[in-house]
């Protein structure tokens, strides 16, 4: 059985699949594209040792920010272990829905440029999100529509045919929006109380400007701060915006791109969001 945990920043996915992991003694396996790699845990809210309540998480941790980690190399590698694995349940975990997409789906990668495509109907915001589908890091600017336009018809993924080649649920955790607006604020109060700052400063001190730092949310901001061209506090309402900004386009991609059924969130009784998710999960398992 493979169960997907997904849904915006900051809504409970990280202990919902610890509670299904436990539940169906199941391995766990990210889902997100900063996760990926090591030392980035204050600004990734990173699952900790505590948390994993001894479940094996497996694609935490495994690049250095001075490695590169494509959605084919996430594909490549998340294949080996659904095959090293076909014998367990699996619960994968992460707000990237690209990478959920291309381990489960006929999602191909093909070498050859796309023919050019005709973008002039699109505004940057929508051309900025497309990009940001295929490429979640991305560093275009989101006004750039040049090297926006440029990108989608050089992209080397593309997904040939939206067939599941993997049985799976998709299970999205959701809330309304002021609540998780909020949520997402407190969140990275609670991030900087945790040490965020020092975080991105021990990369900023070695000179390290890589593709996740430079294009992560939380440290991108915090760069820009570093660098002397924003104060701390608007450094802070940036991240908040651009982590609010995020959860939208989150949504936008679930919805339009992946087959998820949605439990609103219990936040003041969290057992019972899984109560009613693992109900979900047992009768879909009885009509099979």
């Amino acid at each position: 059985m493979i169960l997907c945990i997904v849904g915006p920043t900051g809504v409970g996915k990280t202990k919902l699949s610890v509670e299904l992991a436990l539940k169906y003694n199941a391995i766990i396996i990210n889902a997100d594209a900063m996760q990926v790699y090591k030392d980035l845990d204050i600004g990734t809210a990173k699952v900790t040792e505590e948390e994993k309540c001894g479940v094996p998480h497996c694609l935490f941790d495994i690049k250095d920010v001075t490695e590169e980690y494509t959605v084919y190399d996430y594909q490549k590698d998340v294949r080996e272990l659904l095959d090293k694995y076909k014998d367990r349940n699996i619960v994968f975990v992460g707000g990237t829905g690209l990478y959920l997409k291309a381990a489960l789906y006929d999602y191909r990668f093909s070498l050859e440029e796309k023919s050019s495509v005709d973008y002039s109907g699109y505004s940057n915001e929508e051309l900025y999100d497309l990009v940001r589908e295929k490429d979640p890091n991305t560093l275009i600017h989101p006004n750039n529509r040049v090297r926006l336009e440029r990108f989608l018809n050089k992209t080397e993924t593309e997904c040939v045919e939206p067939v599941s080649l993997y049985e799976h649920v998709i299970i999205g955790l959701t809330t309304d929006r002021d609540v998780l607006y909020d949520r997402i604020n407190k969140r990275v109060d609670v991030m900087v109380e945790n040490g965020l700052i020092d975080e991105a400063r021990s990369f900023y001190d070695k000179g390290i400007r890589t593709k996740p730092l430079m294009g992560g949310i939380g440290y991108k901001e915090m760069y820009e701060y570093f660098d002397g061209k924003v104060s701390l506090e608007e450094a802070l309402d940036k991240i908040k915006q651009n982590s609010r900004h995020y959860a939208k386009r989150q949504y936008t991609f679930f919805n339009n791109q992946l087959d998820v059924n949605w439990f609103d969130v219990n936040f003041n009784n969290f057992t019972e969001t899984v109560a009613e998710v693992i109900d979900f999960i047992e009768k879909e398992k009885n009509n099979d």
